[in-house]
């Protein structure tokens, strides 16, 4: 068994490692093979975890949540994705806690009191976050999807692409202008959030949807959006209009550490599977893994995941107490690049290690560099992080 338990943990961490350990112990590797084979969203898995008020994990106690930091939730999420899930696992129930803490920030009390408490038992789930659009994939500023202000209420047109779990969620946070790009001083003003019923949005006939097919979380379902004349009443701004945009931004270096930790779990996935077989497989009278051509790679990949794994769980605790909002963005953007890649080689040297068999969907490794290559894409490519970096931290000049 490849040794996981290497960052000292906290009483509280302890307990949502040990508390999550328990919940995915239920579900083996053929349950989230049959799944990805299927295309077929694991409901059962997210109901348990709805069921132990996990989404409620961000929410404060105060609406019935648990009132957890990020320190815990990057715990969460890499006992998901490790346990043999894998990425796409953790991004099945990534929405419902992390779409939660917009409201928690800006929503109105009356807004609060009414939808917190049933996101925190999970009776209700915002697992959609709406802001990618065709002609608007990195550059979140360019945006078109408008929001016009029409007495009492906000006129919705515009698309939306690469929009995941819209067929689970009860709610979506959508993302809109609300005053045109060219109207603004600085581009990132303008934009302001919503917060949209679907199933009102599909009965009035406002939006339209449609499944977009992949090869990479399969379960976990991406669609495109088509807003046309949908009618929301003005309550369902959340925050200040014109100031969506750094609402979005409050919270993403806690969320991009979660995705680091999500891609420290499917590393640790693949190094699992990878070594057993290893171990297991004989050819010419022995055990391929005393070959140092499989041995070295699945040890050098050990080593990155781990690595990735310290640098998320130090930059997680330093960011519940630093306010240095520039320092906290370039941990969490170091933690990310750092995590994918090692989720990549981790995934790599597990299918090397597979021989043919590393193809074949029975033995997972196949699934798992799959996703492997997806978190080198998102939520940010590599090569945004890198510009981060560059930028940011290094002082040089802006790239783009």
């Amino acid at each position: 068994m490849v040794q996981r338990d290497t960052v000292r943990l906290t009483d509280q961490q302890r307990l949502v490692r040990d508390s999550i350990r328990d919940i995915c112990d239920d579900f083996e590797a053929s349950y989230w093979r049959e799944k990805d084979a299927a295309g077929e969203y694991p409901q059962e898995f997210v109901d348990e975890l709805a069921d132990g008020g996990w989404f409620g994990a961000l929410i404060p106690e105060e609406y019935d949540g648990a009132g957890m930091g990020t320190e815990e939730v990057i715990v969460m999420m890499e006992e998901i994705a490790a346990s043999g899930g894998g990425f796409s696992a953790a991004q099945a129930v990534h929405g419902a806690i992390y779409n939660t803490p917009p409201l928690v920030n800006y929503g109105s009390e009356s807004l609060r009191e009414e939808l917190l408490p049933k996101l925190a038992s999970g009776e209700e789930v915002i697992q959609s976050f709406g802001l990618t659009e065709p002609n608007a994939g990195s550059d979140s500023t360019s945006i078109a999807t408008r929001a016009e202000r029409d007495g009492d209420e906000y006129v919705v047109n515009g698309q939306k692409i690469w929009i995941s779990r819209v067929d689970a969620s009860d709610y979506i946070l959508l993302m809109a202008r609300t005053t045109p790009k060219g109207e603004v001083e600085k581009r990132t003003r303008g934009i302001s959030m919503f917060l949209i019923d679907l199933e009102e949005a599909f009965d009035r006939g406002g939006l339209t949807i449609e499944r977009i097919d992949k090869t990479a979380s399969n379960f976990v379902h991406s669609y495109e959006m088509w807003f046309e004349d949908l009618r929301l009443p003005a309550d369902r701004l959340v925050g200040e209009a014109d100031e969506g945009f750094y609402q979005m931004l409050d919270g993403l270096n806690e969320e991009r550490l979660v995705i680091a930790a999500e891609c420290v779990g499917l590393g640790e996935a693949a190094l699992e599977a990878g070594v057993d077989y290893a171990a297991e497989r004989e050819v010419f009278g022995r055990s391929i893994g005393k070959n140092q051509a499989i041995q070295h790679p699945l040890a050098e990949a050990y080593a990155r995941v781990q690595a990735a794994k310290q640098t998320t769980y130090s930059a997680a605790t330093a960011s519940e107490r630093d306010g240095d909002a520039k320092a906290v963005g370039a941990r969490a953007n170091v933690s990310k690049y750092l995590a994918a890649d090692a989720a990549f080689e981790a995934a790599d040297a597990a299918v090397q290690a597979h021989g043919g068999f590393g193809v074949a969907r029975e033995y997972d490794v196949e699934r798992y560099f799959r996703e492997a290559r997806l978190t080198r894409l998102v939520p940010i490519t590599q090569q945004l992080v890198l510009n981060y970096i560059g930028e940011n931290v290094l002082d040089l000049p802006r790239s783009y």
